[in-house]
């Protein structure tokens, strides 16, 4: 998955935190700015958000 093109890898440049949003953002075609902000809206409603984010940032692989 790794290097192949659209692949969800979480990128070295642009990341806050571990670059889980900004991958997601980049492989929708979407801003990364506008994922980060509805990632932390969803956390005000009830569900595993959080836990999610943790399994992402383990499972993508870093760009290169």
């Amino acid at each position: 998955m790794a290097g192949a093109p659209g692949g969800l890898v979480r990128p070295r440049n642009g990341k806050m935190i571990a670059g889980v949003c900004a991958g997601l953002a980049r492989r929708w075609g979407m801003s990364p700015t506008l994922l980060r902000l509805l990632a932390v809206l969803s956390c005000l409603l009830p569900g595993p958000q959080f836990i999610a984010y943790i399994v992402l940032w383990v499972v993508m692989p870093k760009e290169g």
